[in-house]
């Protein structure tokens, strides 16, 4: 019996193995995908006068920019400011605070002049009491929304509700837009009318950057190696998977921090879900069960040269609640659609996009972590050859190292952000270490999720925030 058992664990070893070595072949393949298509668009852009002659049209259809906050005192001076220098036709800005318990409403009102309006707008969308909207007293397209605390969701149903606008661009109060970005965003519902119901835009770490005005100015890498490593994290989930998926027209996630809406497909499909940490996932996935039920002919896609800046957490300990909330949100989102999964009606969606965000992004954790500790004991207890533990260190690490390397130089190539060597070669070895750690806690954070899950937490836990790093007068980057 025990070496039924043993040999048992050493089969088990040997599928970890197995499911690593493929699950990062998954992630070379979209990085490599992901980087033709987007060069393939940037020399279609390059090549056509389209683009100049949309940013100065008034066919731009209007949108309406949406940003919840909660308690952004540190940052929503800054905030506000970008989006109200957007380079678009027209927009409005909807600032929904959500109950704030600091002085994020009384830094609004002061630093914008704002009054009490008697804007009138039409309750498509069941939210928390709406106490007041305010608008300013300056020729400027400012609206705040001051409600009753009900969770990002509710804030941004409540904005749903306010704007006025056909299209409505979701932000996070403690980002920063490219002056441009809006116009990048909303191309594909100008160039595919009729079809493109929602876009998302990358998000890249303003950790170390200089800001001016609302502005980054100046891109620099994070002074902590903590938001260093998640800067590799992020050039490697935009880079790859999102511009794979978006080609399929499978994309499952656009960023709760930067992406825009057909507002009255979202109404149609009842708005921001309440029940899920994940709302951001979990409405995207619901628009495509939406449009496929309707038969209709329809795009939900990702573009990588709007860009969004995004303060990410410097400390452990709120990088965990980040993480944990994530990974809780996938859970949430694969079980309320799983009806889809592996479904023939719903496509690619159904048959690949769904499937492998189940194997490797939901279930990822639970096997690596399992191969962790088992190659350890494993190693301790003589039970598998030393070969097994390098094999395991070679899929687990060594793989991961190559691939956040890759996604680095990738950049470089493509995009070319980050203006001097120094930068890129301090991510190269930040893609490295990453692996050596810091991926490792991430993945026993995310494991801890299904345990969150089961015991039905629904809280978002605290984000802390340090504001933006003032730009050196002149600095331009």
């Amino acid at each position: 019996m025990r070496s039924a058992f043993l040999q048992a664990l050493v089969w088990y070893d040997y599928w970890v193995l197995i499911y690593l070595f493929t699950i990062n072949s998954i992630y070379f393949l979209l990085l490599a995908a992901g980087l033709f298509e987007m060069l393939r668009h940037r020399r279609m852009e390059l090549q056509s006068e389209e683009g100049v002659a949309l940013e100065l049209s008034a066919l731009m259809p209007p949108v309406s920019v949406l940003a919840p906050a909660y308690n952004e005192s540190a940052t929503i001076r800054e905030s506000v400011r970008a989006m109200l220098g957007l380079c678009y036709p027209e927009f409005e800005i909807v600032v929904i605070n959500d109950g704030s318990t600091d002085d994020t409403l009384s830094i609004l009102i002061e630093e914008f002049r704002l009054y009490k309006s008697a804007r009138y707008f039409e309750t498509r969308l069941d939210t928390k009491r709406i106490k007041a909207v305010y608008e300013s007293m300056d020729p400027i397209p400012l609206v705040v929304v001051d409600k009753e605390n009900g969770g990002k969701a509710d804030a941004l149903n409540a904005g749903i509700n306010v704007s006025r606008y056909p299209l409505v661009c979701g932000v996070d109060a403690d980002s920063l837009l490219e002056e441009r970005s809006l116009l990048w965003v909303a191309r594909p519902f100008v160039k595919d009318p009729g079809r493109v119901i929602a876009v998302g835009g990358t998000i890249r770490v303003a950790n170390g950057c200089g800001v001016d005005a609302g502005r980054v100015v100046s891109v620099d890498v994070p002074k902590s190696w903590i938001a260093r490593f998640q800067t590799v994290e992020y050039l490697r989930a935009f880079l790859g998977g999102r511009i794979a998926f978006s080609a399929l027209n499978c994309l499952l996630v656009i960023s709760g921090a930067f992406g825009l809406f057909l507002k009255s497909a979202v109404i149609a499909v009842g708005g921001y879900r309440h029940d899920t940490v994940g709302e951001d996932m979990e409405l995207v996935v619901r628009l495509h069960h939406w449009a496929r039920q309707q038969g209709k002919d329809y795009r939900i896609c990702f573009q990588p040269d709007p860009v969004c800046w995004t303060e990410v957490p410097e400390s452990m300990r709120v990088l965990k609640r980040q993480r944990n909330r994530w990974q809780r949100g996938t859970i949430e989102c694969m079980w309320m659609h799983r009806s889809m999964i592996l479904n023939p009606r719903y496509g690619m969606l159904g048959m690949f996009a769904m499937p492998y965000f189940i194997a490797f992004e939901m279930l990822g954790p639970l096997v690596e972590l399992s191969g962790y500790v088992l190659s350890v004991v494993g190693l301790y207890w003589d039970l598998f050859d030393p070969e097994v533990f390098v094999l395991f260190f070679a899929a687990a690490v060594l793989y991961g190292v190559i691939l956040s390397t890759a996604s680095v130089i990738l950049e470089e190539l493509a995009l070319k952000r980050y203006p001097t060597v120094r930068n890129l070669l301090t991510l190269v070895i930040a893609g490295v270490l990453e692996n050596l750690g810091f991926r490792q806690i991430l993945t026993v954070w995310r494991a801890q999720a299904f345990i969150d899950v089961l015991r039905g937490t629904k809280s978002w836990g605290k984000m802390e925030r340090t504001g933006f790093t003032k730009a050196p007068a002149g600095v331009q980057s």
